[in-house]
């Protein structure tokens, strides 16, 4: 009953609450995203769930899971595959061992260009909500601080 409360809290608070900077997915990240992301991320990319079942197969093919709308993208970073986006491109400033994320490469041809895409994802996520944890490890606060604006 808990995960059923929670989830729902999630999906309340990534839909709604107003964003620092005005960042939003259609003006700021769905861009970048068409640029940086859609080659392996798009229509023609698996759901996570078959993604999940057949991850060799799909890595071979240079697809990863679809994240082709607001509602497919935000669903890795609060609910259900919780902070899978910040993992994936954090720089290693929050991880633990230091180490980016397996797709931190991707956000840019040089560090300059990564480091400013990076930081137009965090500003869109939310001051205090790139959190790298998993659902189960979430606090509320932590997912009250998470905002993904369409």
């Amino acid at each position: 009953m808990k995960h059923l409360f929670l989830s729902g809290f999630a999906v309340l608070l990534l839909s709604s609450g107003a964003l620092a900077d005005n960042i939003t997915y259609r003006a700021d990240i769905r861009p970048l995203w068409e640029k940086q992301c859609m080659a392996c991320h798009g229509e023609s990319s698996p759901s996570l769930a078959n993604f999940d079942d057949r991850k060799d197969e799909y890595k071979k093919l240079q697809r990863g899971p679809r994240m082709d709308s607001h509602a497919s993208l935000t669903s890795f970073v609060g609910w259900p595959d919780s902070g899978a986006l910040m993992r994936r491109l954090d720089d290693g400033t929050h991880t633990r061992d230091g180490k980016p994320g397996n797709m931190y490469v991707y956000l840019g041809a040089s560090e300059a260009e990564r480091q400013k895409n990076l930081a137009l994802f965090k500003a869109w996520v939310g001051e205090g909500g790139w959190v790298l944890k998993r659902f189960k490890d979430l606090t509320r606060e932590e997912l009250g601080r998470m905002r993904v604006e369409e």
